[in-house]
C-alpha cells in the first residue's frame, strides 16, 4: 500500500502520532529530500529506509517504487513540507497507483495552504489553489483575473526573492486588494503581514526570507462591461507603458496634470486613469530623466 504522508510545515512537532508509526514500518519512504527527511525521523526516533523521490528523478523512481507496491510492500510517500502532490513531487506516482489500482491512503496533517487561509483573516469560505504564481507580470495579471466573479479567495506560494514584484504587479492592477503575506508559518518567526498590495511592502523586512505563503481576498466582476483574463493581462501591459511614460515626462520637468493629458490623447487611457498612473510614478520614484 501506499501512504501519502502529510508533514510538518515548519515545527517538527507538528506530526501525528499515525504518521510517525507509519513512517516506522514501512518498507520505503520515498521523500522529496532524504536530508530533510532524516531530520524529522531522528527527531522522533525512527529509523527507516528512505529514497530520493523529487522532480529531476521521478521517472526513474517510478521504476524502483512500483515493483514493491504491486508486490505488496507499503511505501510512505513524503514531501519536505505538508501533503504530497501540492505543489510538491509525487503526483505522478499517485497517479501510477490509480492506474493500477494500487491501493493507497492519505494520512492527513498539516498544510500551509490552510494554515495561512485560518491565519490571514480573509474571507474563505470559497478559496481556489494556485500553486507558485506564474514569474511574468502578464502572467500573473491573467491568472489572478480569470478568478474576479468567482467569489474565490486565492492562495498561493512565492518565492522570497520575487514576492515584492509579485506585490507590485498586484498593487499596480488591484491597489484596494486586501491581502495577507504569511511567513515562516510555525516556526519561531512566524509572520502574518495583511493590508493592500502598498502596505504590505511597505512594511516588509528587505530582504524577505522564508517560506510565503499568499492569501488574497475575493474580488467581484465591476461596471457592466466585463473584461477577460487576456485583456486584462494587455491591460496591464498598456497601464505599465504609460507608467514608464508618464515616469520619463515627470524627470524632465512636466507638471503632473499635463503629463497625465498627453499620455491620455497617445494612448487608449482616461484623462483620470492616466493622473492617478502619474501619481503613482511620482510617489515610487518612477519619475526620472534617464
Amino acid at each position: 500500500m501506499l501512504y501519502i504522508c502529510a508533514t510538518p510545515i515548519g515545527n517538527l512537532q507538528d506530526v501525528t502520532l499515525r504518521v510517525l508509526d507509519t513512517l516506522g514500518k514501512v518498507d520505503l519512504v520515498a521523500c522529496e529530500d532524504t536530508r530533510h527527511t532524516r531530520i524529522l525521523l531522528d527527531r522522533h526516533g525512527i529509523s527507516a529506509r528512505l529514497m530520493s523521490f523529487h522532480d529531476q528523478n521521478e521517472d526513474q523512481r517510478l521504476a524502483a517504487v512500483l515493483p514493491l507496491l504491486r508486490e505488496g510492500k507499503d511505501v510512505a510517500l513524503v514531501s519536505d513540507a505538508g501533503v504530497p502532490g501540492l505543489s510538491d513531487p509525487g503526483f505522478s506516482l499517485v497517479r501510477a497507483c490509480a492506474a493500477e489500482g494500487i491501493p493507497m491512503t492519505v494520512l492527513p496533517g498539516p498544510s500551509a495552504v490552510s494554515t495561512a487561509l485560518v491565519v490571514s483573516g480573509i474571507p474563505a469560505d470559497r478559496f481556489a489553489f494556485l500553486g507558485f504564481l506564474p514569474r511574468a507580470a502578464a502572467k500573473l495579471v491573467e491568472q489572478l483575473a480569470a478568478f474576479e466573479g468567482t467569489g474565490a479567495a486565492l492562495v498561493a506560494f512565492e518565492s522570497p526573492r520575487r514576492l515584492r514584484a509579485s506585490l507590485r504587479v498586484i498593487g499596480g492592477r488591484w491597489p484596494d486588494r486586501r491581502l495577507a503575506v504569511c511567513r515562516e508559518l510555525t516556526k519561531l518567526h512566524e509572520e502574518v503581514v495583511r493590508g493592500t498590495a502598498a502596505e504590505v511592502l511597505e512594511k516588509l523586512a528587505d530582504p524577505v526570507r522564508g517560506e510565503i505563503v499568499l492569501v488574497m481576498e475575493a474580488r467581484a466582476r465591476t461596471g457592466v462591461r466585463t473584461r477577460s483574463p487576456a485583456s486584462a493581462a494587455a491591460q496591464y501591459e498598456l497601464e505599465e507603458r504609460a507608467r514608464r511614460a508618464l515616469g520619463q515626462l515627470l524627470g524632465l520637468g512636466v507638471g503632473t496634470k499635463r503629463a497625465a493629458a498627453i499620455i491620455a490623447e497617445t494612448v487608449d487611457l482616461s484623462v483620470r486613469r492616466a493622473y492617478e498612473l502619474a501619481l503613482e510614478a511620482k510617489s515610487s520614484g518612477r519619475a526620472g530623466g534617464g
